[in-house]
């Protein structure tokens, strides 16, 4: 799965940038993402399961989901759509929320961005398979939060190829 860091002239830092082929067609890999019943069976690290996703998919609209690890730690999150060009382009901003869809920091890394902005890209490819890219850079960060973002690469790498391998499967059968 393809891997780039690629410098964002707005912020200063390295843009994360990650792509898969899925052997499906645009249209059902577009719903897996805008549809909070289908994102219930994919979304999040590999072993978590989503309790909670309510989606007003429109600009301005919010994704606010709940997960929960197999140990019964929950942890939310929430997306603010930006843009929302089907069946080409999401916008969004993603953050770490509470219950209630209030910002909070990353439990794990206190110094994570507070703010990620995510584009995510679907292209048609040759026989019926469609191209994801993803891009994640930090929104309005401090340097310190740039720094984190940016050493994190690998681990976000890791994470990534989870829920793709996840939506992989889910797509196998949908």
């Amino acid at each position: 799965m393809p891997v780039t860091r690629e410098k964002n002239n707005a912020t200063g830092s390295e843009d994360f940038v990650i792509s898969r082929v899925f052997d499906a067609p645009r249209e059902l890999v577009w719903k897996a993402f805008t549809e909070p019943e289908r994102m219930r069976h994919w979304w999040g690290p590999k072993g978590v399961k989503v309790i909670a996703s309510k989606m007003d998919l429109r600009p301005g609209g919010i994704y606010h989901y709940g997960m929960q690890t197999p140990d019964g730690h929950e942890m939310w999150g929430k997306f603010v759509y930006r843009e929302i060009d089907p069946p080409h382009r999401i916008v969004l901003v993603s953050s770490f929320s509470d219950k209630d869809g209030n910002l909070t920091r990353h439990t794990l890394s206190p110094t994570w961005p507070l703010e990620m902005l995510s584009i995510f890209t679907f292209d048609e490819e040759q026989g019926g398979k469609t191209k994801l890219t993803i891009r994640w850079s930090p929104l309005n960060a401090s340097e310190e939060e740039i720094r984190t973002f940016t050493s994190g690469m690998q681990g976000m790498q890791q994470g990534w190829t989870g829920t793709l391998d996840q939506l992989s499967s889910y797509l196998a059968t949908a």
